[in-house]
């Protein structure tokens, strides 16, 4: 028994660098969702799943290296949520690192006109801003006045108002 709780509890690599490794892996990861478009995050797909799922499996060896021990997969944890509440704390505090993280909103359509660009910019196809648009209850864009592309990746609907 004690030979089980020292495998779980002996580090394959020092504490640090399972810390180490969780910054880098996290600031990689963010910066490419961040600049892959916000339908990563919002518009989800079964597509978009499948490349979160792999995404994941992808950097797990990035992340724990030989190591299988419960301490190292806490430090990771650990250090892995450290990072997302500091990010959300720099993200209220400073809206220059919010913009940088969280990115802008986008106007995907104005009085009616859909910004095709910017659909494709976003990563947004046609066809998921026609079903966002239909769920939000415009039949058609000439009833819409405002459509955009939060940071969240949800689109938000302005509907025109009678005599627009």
């Amino acid at each position: 028994m004690a030979g089980v709780a020292r495998s779980l509890l002996e580090l394959g690599m020092p504490w640090w660098e399972f810390v180490l490794r969780a910054v880098a892996v996290y600031a990689v990861v963010l910066l490419l969702v961040r600049f892959t478009g916000k339908r990563t995050i919002g518009q989800f797909t079964p597509f978009d799943l499948l490349v979160v799922v792999l995404l994941g499996t992808a950097v797990q060896n990035s992340l724990i290296g030989s190591d299988t021990s419960l301490l190292g997969g806490l430090i990771l944890a650990a250090t892995l949520l450290g990072l997302n509440w500091t990010v959300g704390k720099l993200s209220a505090h400073s809206r220059r690192f919010d913009r940088f993280v969280e990115g802008k909103p986008v106007i995907l359509v104005r009085h009616g006109a859909l910004f095709r660009d910017e659909l494709a910019r976003q990563s947004v196809s046609e066809q998921d801003f026609a079903i966002a648009r239909r769920s939000a209850g415009y039949a058609t864009l000439a009833e819409i006045d405002l459509a955009v592309l939060e940071t969240s990746g949800e689109i938000t609907f302005i509907g025109r108002k009678d005599g627009d």
